[in-house]
């Protein structure tokens, strides 16, 4: 195992700490580093918390600041953060219009923010994402996962919130964000978490996992490597057949890299994305394309569609200040 570390069991706490004085401008790392939250809070706004393992940075630290999260929940690699750190960053953020929490559909994740809101003894209300069309339940998960359009749920919840929105009306922009939002991603090589020392599955050099998930789970099936173009045409493919978006629709086309893809080859598959959606007709109006979502180190990406309305547009389009995405602000 070749890493930038000093110590395997440390790994977390050192990289907050780095990340928090690298951005001490937007945000402020909470006591125990149990939480990432925004420095200046906007009283009156609805908190906005999300949160789970770690090794998906820049989700979802990266995403704390104006526009998006209030405060972030990092978890060990690959491990749900524990109940205790929701609450007490709850408490931290809170400005009294309550607290949502977006959630990603994995087992522990749910378990302990669903634990975390009835103890919170505050307002709670929670939006859980689902956006994976790979496979109907996996590794960590009973139905589908959550996985890169957790991020345009944020975003647009984000940008609602700080209009004012009020915490139900949220929560019902998040779930039909979610709705209108299918991923699907491909591995092209494992990861390899540091506590482990080892990649967390294997594939044959001329093998490539369709489907993968964000933690190294089983996708659909393993097949031989192939083009871009046909990549994609698989990705976009059963986005489409599960979205059955109509045909002069306007879609958000986020292509997300999981670690250790360059840049060339997401624009690649932008192009070869692009391609497919313009021949169902299928208007892509908005673009987000770089390494959002990650599992740690590994070789592959996700493809992302979400579908859009007036609304969408100007929620997408609205400032946002983070470490990881920054316009208009």
């Amino acid at each position: 195992m070749k890493k930038l570390i000093n110590d395997a069991n440390a790994v977390l706490e050192e990289s907050l700490d780095g990340f928090a004085a690298a951005h001490t401008d937007i945000l402020l790392l909470g006591a125990g580093r149990k939480f990432v939250r925004r420095r200046t809070l906007k009283q009156g706004k609805v908190a906005l918390i999300s949160g789970g393992g770690s090794g998906h940075e820049p989700l979802h630290a990266g995403y704390v600041g104006l526009g998006m999260l209030d405060a972030a929940c990092p978890g060990q690699v690959f491990t749900s953060p524990t109940p205790d750190q929701m609450i007490e960053a709850a408490e931290a953020v809170d400005t009294g219009a309550g607290v949502l929490f977006i959630v990603k559909n994995y087992e522990g994740d749910l378990m302990n923010f669903t634990m975390a809101a009835e103890m919170a003894g505050r307002e709670v209300a929670s939006v859980v994402t689902n956006d994976d069309v790979a496979v109907e339940s996996s590794t960590y998960t009973t139905g589908r996962r959550g996985v890169a359009g957790t991020l345009i749920v944020e975003k647009m919840v984000g940008a609602a919130a700080e209009t004012g929105m009020p915490i139900a009306a949220l929560k019902s922009l998040g779930d039909e964000v979610n709705r209108r939002t299918r991923s699907m991603g491909v591995a092209l090589l494992p990861c390899t978490v540091p506590a482990a020392g080892r990649p967390n599955f294997t594939l044959a050099d001329n093998e490539m996992e369709m489907g993968v998930g964000i933690h190294g789970e089983p996708g659909r099936r393993r097949v031989p490597l192939a083009s871009a173009d046909a990549i994609a045409e698989e990705l976009v493919g059963a986005i489409l057949k599960d979205l059955a978006p109509k045909q002069g629709s306007e879609v958000l086309l986020l292509v997300n890299g999981f670690g250790a893809t360059p840049m060339i080859e997401l624009y690649l598959m932008v192009n070869s994305a692009k391609r497919i959606l313009d021949g169902a007709a299928i208007t892509t109006t908005r673009f987000l394309t770089g390494s959002y979502v990650t599992a740690l180190d590994m070789a592959g990406a996700s493809v992302t569609v979400s579908v859009l309305d007036a609304q969408a547009k100007s929620l997408w389009d609205a400032p946002v200040h983070t470490a990881a995405l920054r316009w208009g602000a």
